[in-house]
């Protein structure tokens, strides 16, 4: 494994046996694994460069199981990693050889649909489709949609702030998440929101969500439902060069359009889907859109006029509007395989995920081009291009060590090149171990302590999903203590309590 994760602990691997008999009182039945064999499956997650089996997997079904697990791990010192489908791109759910690996997955009941209130209460293990399954009946839905909404959970949509096509205009998971029930390390259960809109005080809804499983185990999640629009239709538009699909992704929120989707692909990207989707791609362009309007049917009329000029003007070659719903959702599903479309013509790849101003859109993209070049790997752009969140994917072959560490470098690059021109180190996938080290590029030594104090207020003893998201572990105790510089405390005159 090329990334450093931590020592593992020597005393609780020897207690290994006991361990396991403990977790099994409390978990009975089938809901301890605790054989090499058993445990394959859970050595990773979908950054599948990266495995280790974990000391053993415990997959509870109730809150009180959970909470008996988190307060006998506290109280023993073990390490949790926990985990929901395992789709996670960063890294997020790679186990610890000394720790319990906390399965999510028996979580899987909708608890309750309130379509007054446009609310569902859901468990974690409820798949993000599963939601809009629940509530499509009476013209609802739930509007993040991740490609791999058919198999992740609405647990590690929380964990990670997951987004998808639409989140351009109906926002990221914190925007449509009302409240939860989460499990401290502790094993103390709490109680974040609601079904009302907002809460007074600190926003902790807000900083659980994204955490990446560092802060709590969620059990029960309130969601926001929304009804679906009267009209919705998509564009299918084509253009020599995939710098002029970036430009016209700018110039159409410039003109005051906030689409309900707005999704790019390059030509590697659009070959392969059309070929493993037969979505009517076209396939002699450099680069297509896919941008979808939705609102009363006047709105939408009026909107793909307007867009079609726009995209006309930035040198679209072939605009292609949707001439019916089962249309609209094949353009759709065109976008929604591009990663198993693009595993077909690779052994692997490395799926990035850093975000950009819109603006740079056609720098980074011939940037990107430069570094394959530079590091002899092909790398297919499948992007949500609206809120300028990179999706790139570096094809290699994991058989070859080489291979690896190259995909390895041009990832951090890519990565770089968005806090260079003014974005972030990720959109949706979570920092991960992935895009742990490079933290420094983007947060300041002072950012990340504070960042660290933040988790030390709900895990004091840092035992939830150690080795993820911070380049430096550090005790609670050390960021704790006062700085000390010359022999002097600094600001001498406030009085100390």
């Amino acid at each position: 494994m090329s990334v450093r994760m931590p020592a593992p602990d020597a005393a609780v691997l020897a207690r290994r046996d006991e361990i396991v008999a403990a977790l099994r009182r409390i978990v009975p039945g089938e809901g301890v694994i605790a054989t090499t064999r058993e445990m394959r499956p859970y050595e990773s997650d979908g950054l599948t460069a990266y495995r280790q089996l974990p000391l053993v997997v415990v997959l509870p079904s109730t809150t009180e199981q959970v909470s008996q697990v988190l307060r006998f791990c506290f109280d023993n010192g073990v390490k949790v990693v926990p985990r929901g489908a395992g789709t996670s791109l960063s890294g997020g759910a790679l186990p610890l050889g000394d720790g319990v690996l906390l399965g999510m997955g028996k979580f899987s009941k909708v608890r309750r649909i309130d379509f007054s209130d446009r609310v569902a209460v859901v468990e974690p293990g409820v798949t993000n489709l599963a939601i809009t399954r629940a509530v499509e009946h009476a013209g609802f839905y739930y509007a993040p949609d991740p490609s791999s909404q058919i198999a992740c959970t609405i647990g590690g949509n929380i964990a990670e702030n997951s987004g998808g096509v639409h989140c351009l205009k109906y926002g990221l998971t914190t925007n449509n998440v009302l409240g939860c029930e989460m499990v401290l390390m502790t094993g103390e259960v709490v109680r974040l929101g609601g079904s009302h809109l907002d809460a007074g005080g600190y926003d902790l809804l807000g900083v659980v969500t994204g955490s990446e499983g560092l802060l709590g185990v969620v059990t029960e999640v309130t969601v926001r439902i929304l009804q679906k629009p009267e009209t919705a239709r998509a564009l299918l538009i084509g253009f020599e060069t995939p710098e002029a699909a970036g430009d016209c992704v700018g110039k159409i929120i410039a003109a005051g359009i906030i689409p309900g989707g707005m999704e790019m692909m390059d030509r590697l990207a659009t070959a392969a889907v059309e070929e493993f989707v037969h979505a009517g791609y076209p396939l002699d362009v450099e680069a297509i859109l896919i941008v979808e309007l939705d609102g009363p049917r006047a709105e939408c009329d009026h909107l793909v006029e307007t867009v079609s000029g726009i995209a006309r003007d930035c040198g679209a070659v072939t605009v292609r509007v949707s001439a019916s719903e089962e249309e609209r959702l094949l353009f759709w599903a065109g976008r929604k395989a591009a990663f198993p479309a693009v595993g077909r013509i690779s052994p692997d790849y490395y799926c990035m995920d850093g975000t950009i101003p819109r603006a740079k859109l056609p720098y980074v993209l011939q940037r990107t081009r430069e570094l394959s070049e530079k590091y002899g790997l092909r790398c297919a752009n499948v992007f949500h291009a609206g809120d300028g969140n990179l999706h790139p994917l570096i094809l290699y072959d994991a058989n070859d060590a080489d291979e690896l560490a190259r995909a390895e470098a041009f990832g951090a690059d890519i990565l770089r090149l968005c806090v260079e021109v003014g974005g972030v180190l990720t959109g949706e996938h979570g920092v991960g171990v992935e895009k742990r080290d490079l933290m420094p590029t983007m947060f300041s030594e002072v950012d990340l302590d504070h960042q660290q104090r933040l988790k030390c207020a709900f895990d004091q003893k840092g035992l939830l999903n150690p080795g993820k998201v911070f380049p430096e572990l550090s005790s609670c105790a050390e960021l704790g203590r006062m700085h000390v510089s010359g022999g002097k405390l600094p600001f001498p005159d406030i009085p100390r309590f």
